[in-house]
């Protein structure tokens, strides 16, 4: 085989290969308030991310919460499900990919109550909050990704 040949045909492959890798979008359930502005700009964020983002209306988001097993003293706005993992409040994009990519035995994110500047609570570049992963088992909650501002 020429040596032309040879890389068209892998190359040809690779793209093929890459074709296939490439998933559907993750499916994202998002259970959040009807009248909350912030859980429609996350959730907006999230379906610009590329994830297929199921917004559900509800007035009994405790009932969600509770059945997810979210520590009362990490709740947030909204909550949503993406594979067997919860996202509890405004959870960065960030984390979220890092969560996916690296999948550790957690149940979910959190990010308690709702801080100035995180996804979906406007942009603020001073923004200093932390995300906590809540693992499987009776393990204390841990700061999974720090929120901080960028250095110049």
């Amino acid at each position: 085989m020429h040596r032309r040949s040879f890389i068209a045909l892998a190359a040809s492959a690779l793209a093929f290969l890459g074709a296939g890798a490439r998933a559907a979008p993750a499916k994202m359930t998002v259970y959040k308030d009807p009248n909350c502005g912030c859980c429609h700009e996350w959730s907006k964020a999230m379906a610009a991310a590329g994830f297929s983002v199921d917004a559900r209306d509800t007035d009994d988001l405790g009932a969600v919460k509770a059945r997810l097993g979210v520590p009362a003293d990490l709740e947030g706005c909204h909550t949503a499900v993406v594979e067997e993992y919860y996202l509890e409040g405004h959870v960065p994009l960030e984390a979220v990919q890092r969560l996916l990519r690296e999948r550790p035995p957690v149940r979910g994110l959190a990010v308690p109550g709702m801080p100035s500047g995180s996804l979906g609570m406007g942009v603020d570049p001073a923004a200093v909050y932390d995300v906590y992963a809540i693992p499987s088992g009776t393990a204390a909650p841990y700061v999974f990704m720090e929120v901080r501002p960028r250095k110049v």
